[in-house]
């Protein structure tokens, strides 16, 4: 009885033994992975032998593969970070070396592979959380400089997918990249790709990302890709948030525009006011989109209505007075472009003078909150003379003239930072919004000795 005991108890160690061998060798796999990566690879590539390194990093490669695949050591947080970054430098390689046939060895998909095993790695276990992320940063900031690269050589569609990879590196462990997100969008857009463009707008909208700015650039993707009915959904979306954001209120009317929907394209309009009467910069936005709409009356309507909200309205003011010489002007040119005998002619040359008399009323109103405002003086000149106000017209000739010698306005409203300075007999006014109509803007005046102010505008789209 007893040597049966014996040899029960000898077979269980021998098969304990031999599980744990089998055990040993696997592991032995992960351990010769990270040593040809750590010891061998990243000493190589520190020394700038690239031979070496390259059938170093195949070398782990092949062990790494080894250990991912069997059930001992694929789930290991230690395999799965070696995996991530066994992957991913076949890429750090190729580059560094020139060699682009390298980076196939590890397949076209190597940087999908390298973020799901980064992935699984940081979902599985805290073990190597740190590791993980210091990887994926790393590599984040490689791609980051590829792909700046690529979208200032015009490769456009190329940018947008390393940009979207290195999103995705960020992704890997739960943390979302904005600002490669929005890049990728903005490359896929200008390279006609609206769909993919779409989706990363979208994304970053219900985030937050960038206020109304992302709804809208979401909602004309959609639009420019024929997803109709998705643009009218992110733009719905949009307005809950931001009812009185123009880009968002204009891009509604162009959507229902666009789908052949004018009534629609008109109630949102109406829908906007009647959910605020008492907004006068709604009334001004609706105003403005009049304006690009091409429908005159309605655009002097409603910028009509936001100043009598607020008669002092200055941005209402000179809005409304700049389209009512604009309209007046287009009315006299056209009149001028009549056939000879034109029963038409004098009627349209009566309407222009009445449609510059109107403009007179808020523009004179504008010029006494902005003295200093050349632009709207001579306007106010050009106005008075068009209809025989001589004596008004050249007051305001002389004041504009004088003018020149004075500060600059600030052309916009009030600007949320303004700079001055003096170089080589160039003075030089800078005013900055941070947000005008959707867009970061710089506006910087110059001038020398006796010239007028010149203007220059920078933009960059979206806000900062």
């Amino acid at each position: 009885m007893k040597m049966k005991n014996s040899i029960k108890k000898s077979t269980l160690i021998v098969g304990t033994f031999v599980l744990a061998s089998v055990s040993i060798a696997q592991k032995k796999n992960e351990t010769s992975a990270a040593v040809e990566f750590k010891n061998k690879y990243q000493m190589a590539v520190a020394s700038g032998d690239m031979e070496t390194a390259k059938k170093s990093l195949v070398n782990a490669k092949n062990f790494i593969d080894l250990a991912a695949e069997n059930p001992e050591t694929k789930d290991s947080p230690k395999t799965l970070w070696l995996k991530g970054e066994i992957y991913s430098n076949f890429l750090t390689v190729a580059t560094l070396s020139k060699d682009t046939t390298f980076a196939k060895i590890a397949g076209e998909d190597a940087l999908n592979i390298s973020i799901a095993s980064f992935k699984r790695g940081f979902e599985i276990s805290d073990k190597y959380d740190s590791d993980i992320r210091e990887s994926v940063y790393q590599k984040h900031d490689q791609l980051d400089g590829v792909a700046n690269m690529l979208y200032k050589n015009n490769m456009l569609k190329e940018a947008a997918e390393v940009y979207t990879t290195e999103a995705d590196f960020y992704g890997a462990i739960g943390e979302m990249d904005s600002s490669s997100i929005f890049n990728s969008s903005l490359c896929y857009e200008k390279s006609n790709n609206f769909g993919l463009a779409a989706i990363g707008y979208e994304k970053l909208a219900k985030i937050g990302y960038k206020g109304p700015t992302t709804y809208a650039l979401a909602s004309v993707a959609y639009r420019k890709n024929g997803q109709v009915a998705q643009a009218k959904a992110v733009i719905i979306e949009g307005r809950k948030k931001y009812p009185t954001n123009r880009d968002l209120l204009l891009e509604q009317v162009n959507t229902n525009i666009e789908a052949g929907d004018a009534a629609g394209a008109e109630s949102a309009l109406n829908e906007a006011i009647a959910a605020d009467p008492k907004n006068k910069q709604l009334f001004y936005t609706i105003g403005t989109i009049y304006i690009d709409l091409k429908q005159n009356d309605k655009a002097e309507m409603s910028l009509n209505k936001a100043l009598e909200i607020d008669p002092e309205y200055i941005d209402a003011q000179y809005q409304l007075g700049a389209h009512l010489v604009t309209w007046g002007t287009e009315t006299k040119t056209a009149a001028n472009q009549l056939k000879f005998g034109d029963p038409n002619y004098d009627k349209m040359l009566k309407s222009a003078d009445e449609i510059y008399k109107r403009a007179l009323i808020p523009l004179e109103k504008y010029i006494s909150k902005n003295p200093n405002d050349k632009d709207v003086l001579n306007i106010l000149f050009q106005i008075n003379k068009n209809i025989g106000n001589t004596e008004k017209a050249l007051e305001y000739k002389k004041r504009a003239d004088s003018s020149s010698s004075l500060e600059p306005f600030e052309p916009y409203g009030k600007s949320d930072s303004k700079s001055s300075s003096t170089s080589d007999n160039i003075q030089i006014v800078t005013y900055t919004y941070n947000c005008y109509k959707g867009k970061y803007t710089v506006v910087t005046f110059t001038k020398s000795n006796s010239e007028a102010w010149k203007m220059s505008v920078y933009e960059s789209s979206p806000c900062k």
